[in-house]
């Protein structure tokens, strides 16, 4: 347990903030999962669309270093070929 003043503040400051990282990455998952669930569906215009939207918080999540800058573009560029594929 936190010993000193400064101690307990940082404690719930890493509890706040750790609550707030997680969300983020839920969201980032979340976005994920909503372009191949629209993929599965084999509608190219909903998984168009829903691509155009998750790279939007794939690449805020990444900007805010929640996940790695790569790990965000390798996601990012095998749900582009998912996309394309499915609308060859």
């Amino acid at each position: 347990m936190a010993n000193s003043a400064q101690a307990k503040k940082r404690a719930h400051q890493s509890a706040a903030q750790n609550a707030h990282n997680s969300s983020l990455r839920s969201a980032f998952r979340t976005a994920i999962k909503a372009v191949r669930k629209a993929i599965a569906a084999g509608d190219v215009a909903a998984a168009t669309e829903q691509y155009r939207k998750s790279t939007g918080i794939i690449d805020r999540i990444a900007d805010k270093k929640i996940v790695h800058k790569n790990k965000a573009a390798r996601h990012k560029s095998r749900l582009a070929a998912a996309v394309k594929a499915l609308g060859a």
